[in-house]
């Protein structure tokens, strides 16, 4: 079994993993703030023409090398939210 890692070093294509051990998607994009080592969740591409979805941190039990897992089952994944990308911050001037 392959040690554990740190989500710092996740990158986009890594597999992702449901509780029963199937691939469920790929990671598109990790979603955090590494300057505050807060990690908040994943992107995850399941197909061609599918939107990503958002897979919460708290659903992630387990990162190894190439890959997370997940508590989730694989049906599950299809169920979560589509992930948005996040607009870029807005200035304001008064």
């Amino acid at each position: 079994m392959p040690d554990p890692v740190s989500w710092l070093v996740v990158e986009p294509g890594w597999a992702v993993v449901a509780r029963d051990g199937s691939e469920v998607g790929k990671v598109e994009e990790i979603i955090g703030d590494a300057d505050e080592d807060i990690f908040n969740g994943l992107s995850v591409s399941s197909g061609v023409m599918g939107k990503p979805k958002y897979v919460p941190a708290e659903r992630v039990t387990g990162i190894v090398e190439g890959e997370v897992r997940l508590d989730l089952e694989a049906e599950a994944i299809e169920h979560l939210d589509d992930h948005e990308q996040q607009p870029p911050s807005a200035q304001f001037r008064a």
